[in-house]
């Protein structure tokens, strides 16, 4: 007995729900739904505030998240979150992207973050990494004396390689 076999449309996406996303490297649907913390297709002050949160940095000042809604220039909806989004990428220098997303977490400037709450946001926040994965990554990783991780030396590993390796 032959079966008919007919063609479907694979279903849409579902998108994560609010308290948090699946994973960073999110297609950019994904992105805007994690930012868009209250699900009303427009991304506000609370969300970026709430998407922040979650990634572990709760005292973000109101004038950059003031001049973050100003890009959009005006409300920020998928199509201006998408726009933005593009014009962030293009000619972005991938060591530079890395060193900024450290630098969320270096409000000193110092050029270091903590060994231990940079542990704990990389086993609980977005795309969890296990415990080996972090002590993988830890055993790559330059650290000062205090134990505090040196995010500039990392990210020139990250884009260029270690030089033992070669």
């Amino acid at each position: 007995m032959i079966q008919e076999f007919k063609e479907v449309s694979p279903p849409p996406p579902t998108f994560p729900r609010a308290g948090g996303c699946s994973h960073l490297k999110a297609p950019i649907p994904q992105a805007f739904s994690c930012i868009d913390q209250n699900r009303d297709g427009i991304i506000c002050k609370a969300d970026l505030r709430e998407t922040y949160s979650q990634l572990g940095k709760v005292s973000v000042p109101e004038e950059e998240l003031d001049a973050m809604l100003q890009e959009g220039k005006g409300p920020i909806n998928f199509t201006v979150f998408l726009t933005l989004f593009g014009e962030k990428l293009n000619g972005t220098d991938p060591e530079e992207a890395i060193l900024s997303a450290f630098r969320m977490f270096d409000p000193s400037g110092k050029g270091v973050v903590n060994k231990d709450e940079f542990k704990q946001l990389l086993l609980t926040q977005a795309d969890k990494f296990s415990p080996a994965e972090v002590e993988q990554m830890f055993a790559l990783t330059p650290m000062d004396l205090a134990g505090n991780i040196d995010y500039k030396s990392l990210c020139y590993i990250i884009t260029h390689g270690d030089e033992k390796e070669e």
